[in-house]
């Protein structure tokens, strides 16, 4: 008599259908586990598995667009013992769209070999991706996106010395949200730093120029970049005293790329704040 097998967590349900028995239980990869937004198919183990507090991955969004999504990051591999035929694609596929669609998530895109679904849980945005290419398992791939915490603020030393040597200078820690100019609380810890910068120096100006990436129109990031260099201008007076005759705002958009704009690690490498010297 046909067993239908089924798991059921408070944030998921796999369910998949067969008549054969189950086969010899395998045991998981060391360390390796279940992401708690998914069960797995039936009679598969965790044959390899990946984490990282932060990092990124792309997800399919259309038959020719993706989109990078950073944050925690889980890579688990699944596969089926020697027995059982292997579930087909599809299957795997629509078992994780209605788990998905059980906790209120949607799915973004599949096709015959992807699925990319997103879900909001607890306050965070996760993304996951299930891979069928391979012929008896499956990859899953989820991020549940967030900002990566800043941990390394370049110094007051630094920035002089920069602006010493070639007449301006990156200031790394300063995040805005996208399209936005508002600065994020996170970049308190730089802003504090460039204070210090011009407070050892009353005769130092400078100019606070704005970069994008080329994502959007020239126009747009133009405008955008200005509103950054000037919300910084207008942090650096009223927070910390600097007088404004000795600051300049300036938006140069996507004019000025320290690297290409064809990936997203380069985008996010021209999406920057600089100091250069008046």
């Amino acid at each position: 008599m046909p067993r239908a097998r089924s798991v059921l967590l408070p944030c998921a349900l796999v369910v998949s259908l067969a008549p054969w028995a189950s086969a010899a239980p395998q045991k998981d990869a060391a360390g390796c586990k279940d992401h708690p937004l998914f069960t797995r198919m039936a009679d598969m183990y965790v044959m390899s598995c990946k984490a990282a507090d932060f990092d990124r991955a792309p997800f399919k969004t259309g038959k020719a667009t993706q989109e990078t999504v950073e944050g925690r990051k889980f890579e688990i591999r699944y596969a089926l013992p020697a027995g059982p035929p292997p579930p087909s694609p599809l299957a795997i596929i629509r078992n994780h769209q209605q788990a998905i669609a059980a906790i209120g998530g949607t799915m973004v895109w599949e096709d015959n070999r992807y699925a990319t679904l997103k879900v909001a849980r607890d306050g965070k945005e996760i993304w996951a991706q299930v891979d069928t290419a391979w012929g008896r398992g499956y990859t899953l791939t989820i991020v549940e996106k967030q900002a990566m915490v800043q941990e390394v603020v370049a110094n007051a030393e630094l920035f002089k010395a920069g602006l010493n040597s070639t007449g301006h200078v990156e200031v790394p820690g300063i995040f805005f949200d996208t399209a936005k100019a508002d600065l994020k609380p996170e970049s308190d810890p730089a802003i504090a730093e460039v204070a210090k910068l011009l407070k050892a120096d009353a005769s130092l100006k400078v100019y606070v120029v704005g970069h994008t990436d080329n994502v959007s129109t020239l126009e747009v990031n133009l405008k955008l970049s200005q509103a950054r260099a000037d919300a910084v201008v207008q942090a650096l007076v009223t927070k910390h005293g600097i007088a404004a005759a000795r600051l300049v705002g300036r938006g140069v958009g996507p004019l000025a790329p320290v690297a290409s704009n064809d990936a997203e690690d380069g985008r996010a490498r021209n999406r920057r704040v600089e100091l250069v010297k008046q």
